[in-house]
C-alpha cells in the first residue's frame, strides 16, 4: 500500500497555486503529497476502496460543488483520518439561517433578520412588519455562495414573495442593511481569515473585493484588535480549521458579523488576481496547514 500524507481533492482552476504551495511546503517537511482532481478521481477511488493507496490528511476542496468527491470524504472519514474542515461541520455553515442563530446565542451581533420558512413548507405567509428593517433591506437564501439568488435594495413585502420562490425549498432571510463608519476615507469594512488559531485582518470593499492588510498602527488607532476576538469567537461556534467571514464596523462603534461563514474560501493569489488574497495570507495560512499535519503525523 502507498500511504501519502497530505491529501487535497480540488476541481477549480484557480486553485493551481495553493495546492503547488502545500505540494511545496509538504515536501519541505519531508511529507508526501497527493492531489484528487477530476482527471483521476477513478483511478484513485478504485486504489482507496482496493486497499492500495492511503492518505492521513485530507483537504476538501471539490465536494461542495461536485457530488461525486462525497465518496472521498466518506473513505476519510471512514478511516479516521485528520479532516481539514470536515463536510459534516462545513456544511452547516453552508446555512445562514442556522449560523444567524448560532452566533445571536454565542452573543455575536448580526444585521436585524428576520428568518422566514422556505415556500415548500408554508406557501401562505403572512405579512410581516418589515420597517424594523428599514427603507431596503436584504432578501437571502439560507444557501448560496458569490451573491447567488440574493436581493439587495429589496423594500416590499411583494418581493418577498416573489424572491421565496425562487428556491422554494430553503429559508430565506431579510436582512437589514450595515452602513460602516468611514476611516481614511474609505468603508470600515473588513474580511477576516480565520486558520489553526491565527487571523488574518483586511480592510475590504464590497465593491471592488480587494484586500487591504490592516497594520498595527491602524489596529492599535483604530482599536481593531476587536476583529481578532470576534473571528475567534466564531471559529469556537463552527469549528472550522479555514474560514473567512465579514465583520463592519458602524457609526455607534459596534462591530457586526455581516457574513457568517465562508467555506470554501477563494484563496486566488493576489499577485495573480487584483482582487486576490494577499500572498503573504495565503503562504502563511498553507504553513499553518502543514504544521497542523505535522502534528497529526507525529
Amino acid at each position: 500500500m502507498i500511504n501519502y500524507d497530505f491529501c487535497i481533492a480540488w476541481n477549480w482552476e484557480y486553485d493551481v497555486d495553493i495546492v503547488k504551495l502545500l505540494d511545496e511546503a509538504c515536501h519541505s517537511r519531508g511529507l508526501s503529497f497527493i492531489q484528487i482532481t477530476p482527471k483521476n478521481f477513478m483511478d484513485v477511488m478504485e486504489s482507496l476502496n482496493n486497499n492500495q493507496l492511503a492518505f492521513r490528511i485530507f483537504f476538501d476542496r471539490a465536494s461542495d460543488t461536485d457530488k461525486h468527491f462525497i465518496q472521498v470524504y466518506q473513505w476519510a472519514r471512514d478511516h479516521a483520518v485528520c479532516l481539514i474542515n470536515a463536510h459534516e461541520r462545513a456544511s452547516r455553515t453552508w446555512n445562514k439561517a442556522t449560523m444567524h442563530l448560532d452566533l445571536i446565542s454565542a452573543g455575536i451581533h448580526t444585521p436585524y433578520t428576520i428568518i422566514i420558512p422556505p415556500y415548500e413548507e408554508q406557501p401562505d405567509l403572512q405579512e410581516i412588519d418589515l420597517k424594523p428593517l428599514g427603507d431596503n433591506f436584504f432578501i437571502k437564501p439560507a444557501h448560496g455562495s458569490g451573491g447567488e439568488g440574493i436581493m439587495r435594495e429589496a423594500n416590499s413585502f411583494h418581493q418577498v414573495l416573489i424572491a421565496r420562490q425562487v428556491k422554494p425549498a430553503d429559508y430565506y432571510l431579510l436582512q437589514a442593511h450595515i452602513i460602516p463608519v468611514q476611516h481614511d476615507k474609505r468603508p470600515a469594512w473588513f474580511r477576516e481569515i480565520f486558520c489553526n488559531g491565527r487571523v488574518y485582518s483586511s480592510w475590504w470593499d464590497p465593491q471592488s473585493y480587494v484586500y487591504t492588510p490592516v497594520t498595527t498602527e491602524e489596529e492599535n488607532l483604530y482599536d481593531l484588535n476587536k476583529l481578532r476576538s470576534i473571528t475567534t469567537d466564531i471559529a469556537k461556534v463552527c469549528n472550522l480549521e479555514l474560514f473567512s467571514t465579514e465583520i463592519a464596523l458602524t457609526s455607534e462603534n459596534l462591530f457586526v458579523v455581516v457574513d457568517y461563514v465562508n467555506d470554501q474560501i477563494d484563496l486566488r493569489l493576489r499577485s495573480q488576481a487584483y482582487d486576490g488574497v494577499p500572498d503573504h495570507f495565503v503562504r502563511d495560512i498553507t504553513q499553518r496547514l502543514i504544521d497542523h499535519a505535522v502534528a497529526y503525523c507525529e
